[in-house]
């Protein structure tokens, strides 16, 4: 009889134990990421992009918003939020503080869903079957998006939900394209769509969630490097075999890190936060990532 009782009760607490782990040390072992990415002619020299995504930010997340601000010692020539950096209405200060010394830097940023819908709690076990797309499009958005988008801009950085921007960063000449969410169907991609300037010495393409179709007519107009967040990497993953879920079209093999998607280049960001009804990550830390764009070997 004990043994038969020990059996359960060694289960239970290895499942508390289970659940400890992945909603209090996991989801706050916050990483960096490094990619060498060959997008730039011989003899340029090397410039860093720093990509978050996917704060889903509170006001109380301090340990997540210190972090965040030491990012700033890396000396990133270029910062891009591939959104979602909202999880409640007052959390804009909160977020403006954690990239306060960032801010100096150039910049740009598209749109996630909840940075215009707020969470809510859902079945997580329903995304083995369907993912969390129009979820939140029965009602308006109840998040202050315009203020987020409004602080950003006035800082500097340069919102690129559904246009395109030609900037300066380091040494090179950046065309970047950008689409807000597909995931609750604002990306407008006829917006921006034709051939990339091919004079550029880089064309960029934003977006949050990596839909295929979308990376695809990136890829076609000649964009170089394509980047985007969204599937929290999986979130919940499980060792040695990977993420359960995307949550959107993408393959579970590129469901987070550097990747190909025809001719360009693929970076899925696993992000940084979760949604406060879901406070969790196993076999899947939260991470920013500082991508070294270097030159492309010579061809002969």
């Amino acid at each position: 009889m004990r043994k038969a009782v020990a059996v359960p009760l060694s289960l239970l607490g290895l499942g508390v134990a289970g659940i400890g782990y992945a909603s209090v040390l996991e989801r706050n072992w916050f990483r960096l990421r490094r990619f060498d990415v060959p997008v730039l002619a011989p003899g340029q020299r090397p410039v860093r992009i720093l990509q978050i995504s996917d704060l889903h930010l509170t006001p109380g997340r301090t340990r997540l918003i210190n972090w965040v601000r030491s990012l700033a010692g890396l000396e990133p020539d270029l910062v891009v939020n591939t959104g979602d950096t909202l999880a409640h209405a007052d959390a804009i200060p909160a977020y403006m503080r954690a990239v306060e010394p960032l801010l100096d830097r150039p910049g740009l940023f598209v749109y996630g869903s909840n940075d215009l819908y707020s969470p809510h709690f859902k079945n997580p076990a329903r995304y083995l079957w369907r993912t969390s797309k129009g979820d939140s499009q029965r009602n308006m958005p109840d998040l202050p998006w315009e203020e987020l988008g409004a602080a950003m801009t006035s800082a500097g950085w340069l919102d690129l939900n559904n246009t395109t921007a030609r900037l300066k960063v380091a040494h090179l000449d950046v065309h970047v394209g950008g689409i807000h969410d597909s995931h609750i169907d604002r990306d407008r991609y006829e917006h921006i769509a034709g051939p990339a300037p091919a004079e550029a010495d880089l064309r960029l393409g934003v977006m949050h969630s990596p839909e295929p179709r979308n990376m695809t007519k990136f890829a076609q107009d000649g964009y170089q490097l394509l980047l985007a967040g969204h599937t929290h990497g999986g979130q919940l993953c499980i060792p040695f075999y990977g993420a359960l879920v995307t949550n959107c079209g993408i393959d579970r093999a590129r469901v987070r890190g550097l990747s190909r998607h025809d001719a360009a280049w693929l970076h899925v960001s696993a992000g940084l936060g979760t949604s406060p009804y879901a406070p969790a990550r196993f076999a899947c830390p939260p991470e920013a990532t500082l991508l070294t764009l270097v030159p492309r070997r010579p061809t002969h």
